[in-house]
């Protein structure tokens, strides 16, 4: 297992692992689409949805609290994004407030919808977690370039996740040697703000300078820009179980996403 941040791939040999890479990415679009359409009010679709997901994580061996620990993450941001959503106007009244003349109340409808929105974000996250987890940066990389994924995007995607680790190293190596050179624990916060922009401004230009370096080498080695061709050491092959793995895929979604809509 790597970093959970930088590295999220898990080695495995389950039958997810050894998925079509375009089938996944695929899945993993329409399975986000579903989340996202499903209704406010339509409660068991979301408990299918998120027993669907929990089925393929352990169909793939993951540990559930690495993935549960890496899918809460989207949950404060998604929060504060629909913090007003409780305040929604529709609906009966559950708790007013009134401060300095205003009149808040947080009505079942806005609870809905507040709760709903940090559904569909986890369920978001949660398979989205599950595609990075089993699937490496290589054979993602060939299937967006599969699926005519626009060139430049995916080799901007590739060189961020390739030198994500280069710039997380020299951020610490720039840390440690401002604690070796701090004395004491004294310093104001006006202090700790002018070293942290000073370190920033410097990672900058680090980096600026090294993209330049690498770029020059590249041009060297025959880089033939965002549009060349780009080859992979093992080509993706549709086989048989990926036909019928995006089949039960797409029955158990269609389902869910009949429900929902029968329901609400």
């Amino acid at each position: 297992m790597g970093h959970v941040l930088l590295d999220p791939y898990y080695q495995g040999s389950s039958l997810i692992h050894r998925l079509d890479a375009r089938l996944k990415v695929l899945g993993t679009l329409a399975f986000v689409l579903a989340a996202t359409s499903t209704p406010p009010a339509a409660w068991p679709a979301f408990v299918l949805l998120a027993l669907l997901a929990l089925t393929a994580i352990h169909l793939a061996g993951l540990p559930f609290g690495q993935v549960l620990k890496r899918s809460a993450v989207v949950l404060p941001f998604a929060g504060m994004v629909a913090l007003s959503l409780p305040f929604h106007g529709v609906g009966r009244p559950l708790w007013s407030w009134q401060p300095f003349g205003l009149e808040l109340s947080v009505t079942d409808e806005g609870l809905r919808l507040f709760v709903s929105v940090l559904a569909k974000s986890w369920l978001a996250v949660l398979v989205s977690g599950l595609l990075v987890a089993t699937t490496t940066v290589p054979d993602l990389l060939a299937a967006l370039r599969a699926l005519r994924v626009p060139a430049l995007l995916t080799s901007t995607i590739a060189f961020m996740l390739r030198y994500l680790h280069v710039l997380v190293e020299e951020a610490t190596r720039m840390l440690t040697a401002r604690q070796a050179r701090s004395a004491g624990s004294g310093r104001t916060i006006a202090w700790r703000a002018r070293v942290l922009g000073g370190m920033i401004g410097s990672l900058f230009v680090r980096s600026y300078e090294r993209s330049e370096r690498i770029y020059a080498a590249m041009l060297a080695r025959g880089y033939a820009g965002p549009a060349g061709q780009a080859r992979s050491l093992q080509p993706l092959a549709w086989q048989t179980r990926d036909s019928w793995a995006a089949l039960a895929w797409c029955l158990a979604l269609a389902g869910i996403a009949l429900l929902a809509y029968t329901i609400s």
